[in-house]
C-alpha cells in the first residue's frame, strides 16, 4: 500500500473529525521482550554492556547512561560483561505510515532545533552482538504538533505532503545508524517523543523499501529540562496547545518505556544549536 493510500485509509476511519489522540498502550499488542540500553555501550567477546539511560541530566545539556542495573531480577539477564536490561515494546500509535523513505536527513523544510541521532542496534538472540542491515525507521510531529500525512489532526492547517519528519536508514556492520531531524513539538495527551521501528530482511528500492519484518516497535524520549527550554523558543513557542510533561506521559511511565530516554550532547552553547542523541536499542531477532 502506498503512503497516500495508507493515509486515505486512516482518514476514512476517522470520519473526517479531528480529535486529540491518546497513545495509551494497546493491551492487545503482544509484549515482546527487548533490551533498550543507554547511550553508552561496550561490545567485547560478543557480549554487551548496556545500561538504562538516567532521567536526570548531569549538566544542563547532557544526560548520561545509568548502568546501576535498576531492572528487577525477573527482567534482567546477567552476562560476564554486564547487565542486559529488558523492556517491553510499546504501541506504534495512530500516526504510522507504511513505506518509509530511506534517507539520513528527514527534515525536508521543517524548522526546529537540529537533532543528530546515532542509534546502535544489538541482538539479544546473538549474545548482544551488533545487528547489521536492519532498517531503523523513526517518525514524529513537527514544532506545532502535526504529523505528515495527518496535518490538521492537532489543530493546524498547512499543505501536507505525507513525508516530512519520517524516514530511516540501514544499520552498518557495527549496528549503527545515523539520522538527522528536529526536536519534536508537542500535542495534547503525550509528552514529546519520537516513534521508532526496527525492520529486518527489507529490500531497498530507489528511495524506500519493500518486504521485511518489524522486530521492534518503541518510542524515544528527551530530557525534560532541556525540552522546557526548547519549547519556549521559536518555532515551538507558536504552539499553544497544552503540553504533557514526561513524568505524566502514559507510555513513558505506565508503559515502561523510560529506557527509551536519549543521551543528549549539546552541539553548541545554546539549546538552539542542537543536540547529538544516542541510544543503544536491543532487539530479539528470533522472536
Amino acid at each position: 500500500m502506498s503512503m497516500t493510500e495508507n493515509r486515505a485509509q486512516h482518514e476514512q476511519n476517522d470520519n473526517d473529525v479531528p480529535q486529540p489522540v491518546s497513545h495509551r498502550r494497546d493491551k492487545s499488542v503482544q509484549r515482546r521482550r527487548v533490551l533498550i540500553g543507554g547511550g553508552t555501550m561496550a561490545v567485547a567477546g560478543g557480549l554487551a554492556i548496556a545500561g538504562m539511560a538516567s532521567a536526570d541530566p548531569v549538566t544542563e545539556s547532557t544526560t548520561k547512561a545509568d548502568t546501576s542495573g535498576s531492572a528487577t531480577t525477573s527482567a534482567s539477564a546477567t552476562t560476564s560483561s554486564g547487565v542486559c536490561t529488558l523492556n517491553a515494546e510499546v504501541t506504534e500509535g495512530p500516526y504510522s505510515l507504511d513505506g518509509a523513505l530511506v534517507r539520513e536527513d528527514i527534515r525536508e523544510d521543517k524548522e526546529g532545533v537540529e537533532v543528530q541521532y546515532t542509534l546502535t542496534v544489538v541482538d539479544t538472540a546473538n549474545d548482544c552482538a551488533p545487528l547489521a542491515d536492519a532498517l531503523v525507521e523513526i517518525w514524529h510531529c513537527d514544532a506545532l504538533g502535526e504529523y505528515s500525512g495527518f496535518v490538521g489532526r492537532n489543530g493546524h492547517t498547512e499543505e501536507d505532503d505525507g513525508t516530512f519528519l519520517r524516514g530511516g536508514q540501514l544499520t552498518d556492520s557495527d549496528g549503527q545508524v545515523k539520522l538527522i531531524s528536529i526536536w519534536p513539538g508537542h500535542y495534547v495527551s503525550r509528552a514529546v517523543h519520537v516513534h521508532m521501528r526496527v525492520h529486518t530482511d527489507v529490500t531497498l528500492t530507489d528511495d524506500s523499501y519493500t518486504g521485511g519484518e518489524v522486530i521492534h516497535t518503541g518510542q524515544l524520549f528527551f530530557d525534560a529540562d532541556i525540552n522546557t527550554e526548547i519549547q519556549a523558543i521559536s518555532p515551538y513557542s507558536d504552539n499553544t496547545t497544552k503540553e504533557t510533561q514526561l513524568d505524566d506521559d502514559s507510555i513513558y511511565d505506565d508503559g515502561g518505556a523510560s529506557s527509551g530516554l536519549l543521551t543528549l550532547t549539546a552541539l553548541g552553547s545554546s539549546v538552539s544549536a542542537g543536540y547529538k542523541a544516542t541510544l543503544t536499542v536491543g532487539v530479539d531477532s528470533s522472536s
